[in-house]
């Protein structure tokens, strides 16, 4: 795996799912788990990959609920001591994860907010010397190449890059020669467009198109306007991926898991 210098990520963890309703009325949608671990630990496997070890968590919705995962991290993990009546003097031992070295800052931007208000808020928690900085949501999975996606970015100039993706469709596909069915292909994909599947990356002059008022939509004025001033550059994406909308989606997802076939497990 060729590497690039990494950038901080930046991960959008807000939102309420309610199309997940069944599991978000106790928890935000980034911790729905697939194969036992929430699908944020899954994201942030896909980037830690590929040596982005630095995350900035957009918390919003239920964002204790992630602040306690992160803070209990260590002790359900591995076996530990504690010292009765000194509760500050743990002991890990045979730690069972690879995670060490990832830096994880959680934000509390706000219950009610939209993405771009999110990042801009966060903001100030990336090091004044950070040039270039990753975004991605908390519910989304590929097998993108993010080492090819961060040196797409840097060699373009411009101030934005987002995924492109040809998502799968939810309905069968006919293909007819008159009456006759010439081909039936179920859930096929869709080759005539690309849609955003996230994975971004920016420069830090993209913050001044970003407001800190809750109903700032990153995927609307600031992508928008950037597209229009030919700032904004699309790294195409032909392989796997998958959003976390539906509890069919979900269905799908603890589907590839559990079969051992996970397109986005490419870490060892």
């Amino acid at each position: 795996m060729d590497t690039v210098e990494a950038c901080p990520v930046l991960i959008l963890c807000g939102g309420r799912g309610t199309r997940l309703r069944e599991y978000t009325e106790t928890r935000p949608k980034p911790m729905v788990e697939i194969g036992g671990r929430p699908i944020l630990w899954h994201v942030m496997k896909l980037y830690a990959h590929y040596g982005m070890r630095d995350f900035i968590l957009c918390l919003g919705y239920k964002g204790d609920v992630i602040k306690r995962y992160f803070l209990d991290y260590e002790a359900m993990n591995a076996d530990f001591t504690v010292r009765l009546g000194q509760p500050s003097s743990i002991t890990y031992r045979g730690r069972s994860h690879d995670e060490d070295g990832w830096n994880v800052t959680l934000v509390d931007t706000g219950e009610d907010v939209m993405t771009g208000a999110r990042i801009a808020r966060a903001s100030r928690h990336l090091e004044p010397d950070v040039s270039t900085f990753a975004v991605a949501y908390g519910d989304s999975l590929s097998d993108v190449d993010l080492t090819e996606a961060l040196a797409f970015h840097r060699a373009h100039g411009k101030l934005a890059t987002v995924t492109g993706v040809r998502p799968t469709s939810r309905f069968g596909e006919l293909n007819i020669d008159g009456t006759r069915v010439a081909s039936f292909s179920e859930k096929p994909r869709i080759d005539h467009a690309y849609i955003s599947g996230g994975f971004f990356f920016f420069e830090r002059g993209f913050l001044r198109r970003l407001s800190s008022k809750d109903d700032c939509t990153l995927e609307r004025e600031p992508l928008e306007r950037c597209a229009a001033d030919k700032q904004l550059e699309v790294f195409a994406h032909h392989g796997h991926w998958q959003c976390l909308d539906t509890y069919r989606d979900w269905e799908a997802l603890e589907g590839e898991w559990t079969s051992g076939r996970a397109p986005w497990k490419v870490w060892g």
